[in-house]
């Protein structure tokens, strides 16, 4: 199960640094087209709407991050934070949905479960 957990970390990294690579498309894209119209209201909500989507790519893409990185050092913390978001990921079709289910699956194993709770025990 070790190469699965490795597998399911690498994979909530690769599809958060990938949500952050679609907000700055999203946000450049809106806000050149922002600029280049005439309508001022129209340019404003569009530069409104550019930096909220950013922000909301980038608060949910932090934590796959971070989940990622405590799944390859095997933090039980990590195991749970990437199993609600594997949840939520789940409703992003087609991608999240494949690798919210492969996460789900690889992390309630029982083996996965006892090298999370066996690496617990060894920190203190």
């Amino acid at each position: 199960m070790e190469k699965h957990i490795n597998v399911v970390a690498a994979l909530q990294i690769g599809l958060s640094i990938f949500n952050l690579l679609i907000a700055f498309l999203i946000s450049t894209v809106l806000k050149l087209i922002g600029v280049s119209i005439d309508d001022t209201t129209g340019s404003t909500i569009l530069l409104l709407i550019a930096d909220i989507v950013a922000i909301v790519f980038i608060v949910i893409s932090i934590p796959g991050i971070f989940a990622g990185l405590g799944l390859y050092k095997r933090k039980e913390w990590a195991r749970i934070l990437t199993l609600i978001l594997s949840v939520i990921e789940i409703f992003s079709f087609p991608f999240g949905t494949a690798i919210g289910i492969y996460s789900i699956w690889a992390l309630i194993q029982p083996e996965t479960v006892a090298a999370f709770s066996k690496n617990e025990v060894s920190n203190f």
